[in-house]
């Protein structure tokens, strides 16, 4: 029985202006797993997840994405006036899912935390339970006790037959994952 992939990316580039940022790639996501992107800073990334997630266009290739996918960026995308219960809210009704609840402070997201805005974001990503995550660097801001309930919840993700693909510069969250990628100077490669 073949695997069932949540999302398939076949050839996948992307320049800026002269500059190459990401070199023609493939990457399945197949339901059940979990991959992790490494690589230096400036390597290409971000910008990989971006085009996986929909963010950013290819400038050659295609990406399929018979699922939905949940999207956490590295930079949280919040708008700053409104609370945490209203963005959530806010997003929750473009997306037609429920809105979560949230355990964050009553004020300003512009206001929280580091941390707090990284939890919120991540909380953004899982509205409606997505069977795909996307997860730049999910765990830079987050105390330790915040990274155990992550993993915790993505590993139920990925045990529920959906598919979590991060993006970490911490080695020890790589043993996380299936299979790793390594992203660099724009080129995409498995070991």
């Amino acid at each position: 029985m073949a695997e069932l992939q949540l999302l398939s990316a076949c050839g996948i580039s992307r320049r800026f202006g002269g500059r190459t940022a990401l070199e023609p790639c493939d990457l399945d996501l197949r339901a059940g797993e979990t991959v992790a992107l490494v690589g230096p800073n400036g390597a290409g990334k971000t910008t990989l997840l971006s085009i996986l997630a929909g963010a950013l266009d290819p400038s050659t290739g295609s990406v399929e994405r018979p699922v939905a996918i949940g999207w956490a960026p590295q930079r949280p995308a919040l708008y700053g006036k409104l609370t945490p219960r209203e963005n959530l809210e806010l997003f929750a009704a473009l997306a037609a899912a429920p809105a979560a609840a949230s355990d964050l402070p009553d004020r300003p997201a512009a206001e929280l935390s580091v941390g707090q805005r990284q939890r919120l974001n991540l909380a953004l990503a899982l509205l409606g339970s997505p069977p795909v995550l996307l997860l730049d660097e999910p765990t830079a801001s987050l105390d330790a006790e915040r990274r155990e309930e992550l993993w915790n919840l993505l590993a139920g993700v990925v045990v529920g037959g959906g598919a979590v693909c991060f993006v970490t510069q911490n080695l020890e969250e790589v043993d996380r994952a299936d299979r790793v990628g390594l992203v660099e100077d724009g080129w995409l490669s498995f070991e």
